[in-house]
């Protein structure tokens, strides 16, 4: 496996790498900045090179931390063949930010980094003082409408030579969903695919779409479903819901969602984005996000 931990991508992700070892592996993360602690979580099947635009702007004022989930981005491969369950990566960032000492948090959760995240919240909802939620989700029953071909083929029985032997996955996911597909340059896409050059480092790729809970016989359908019902404990914070409505994957049916159960959130929509709103719209979303943490 190529070693890209001093890899700054041109210099678009020049941080200095920090690891905190968990297990069988070393966990990646980036920390920028000082004061309120604000923790941004990518999901499937990006890293933390999907927050580089934001870490600057914000670690102005507060401190970021941005951390690779197992398997993926500058974070090692476990031993352990397949570690990769939801209840997993909520103890992997559990086990970071409580060595960090972290409190009064801000949660960026996009995707995947929505249960993750959510998940460690409520585990601990008297660290977290804000919430930004884009486009993600923390619900047992897949709330999206009808699941993604590409994820449907990830789930079938030709996933593994799709995701592990022909990297199919990657470029696919971020470029199928794109609504400005000039804003990957063959740099970026690089970039996002550094991670994965084998296919004994692509398994987590694989585990992620496969964990989705669809029915109560899925793996994680119990942890989804102790983080749904719990989602009220986070009642009382602030709440901001980025959501891109040309998203295929989490549509605006599921921002209504989300509505529902934190009537006093902020929401702001963006018309002409699709999910990977860190590339489509990252301008307007970090203007959102500092307008967000600055309010009182």
């Amino acid at each position: 496996m190529i070693d890209i931990k001093d890899e700054t991508f041109n210099g678009s992700y020049p941080f200095r790498p920090n690891y905190l070892e968990i297990g069988g592996f070393k966990m990646h993360y980036v920390d920028e900045g000082e004061g309120e602690p604000v923790v941004m979580l990518h999901g499937d099947p990006t890293w933390g090179y999907l927050w580089r635009k934001f870490i600057p702007s914000v670690s102005d004022t507060h401190r970021v931390i941005v951390p690779d989930h197992m398997g993926m981005g500058k974070s090692s491969v476990p031993k352990n063949p397949n570690p990769y369950l939801l209840r997993h990566h909520i103890s992997n960032l559990e086990e970071l930010l409580l060595s960090l000492k972290l409190k009064e948090i801000t949660l960026v959760l996009h995707d995947w980094g929505g249960p993750v995240g959510m998940g460690f919240a409520v585990r601990h909802p008297g660290l977290i003082k804000r919430l930004v939620l884009t486009h993600t989700w923390a619900f047992a029953e897949w709330p999206g409408g009808k699941f993604p071909r590409l994820l449907e083929i990830i789930r079938s029985e030709r996933g593994e030579s799709f995701v592990l032997e022909k990297n199919g996955y990657v470029k696919r996911a971020l470029l199928g969903t794109a609504n400005y597909p000039e804003n990957y340059t063959s740099k970026v896409l690089n970039a996002y695919l550094s991670p994965f050059p084998t296919p004994e480092s692509r398994l987590a790729l694989l585990c992620w779409s496969r964990d989705i809970s669809v029915s109560e016989s899925d793996r994680s359908y119990g942890e989804m479903n102790h983080i749904e019902d719990k989602l009220s404990l986070l009642a009382d914070i602030p709440v901001l819901l980025i959501w891109d409505m040309l998203d295929p994957v989490l549509p605006g049916s599921v921002l209504e969602k989300w509505q529902a159960i934190y009537p006093h959130a902020k929401v702001c929509k963006i018309e002409d984005a699709s999910h990977f709103l860190q590339e489509d719209a990252p301008g307007r979303v970090i203007c959102e996000i500092n307008h967000f943490l600055s309010s009182k």
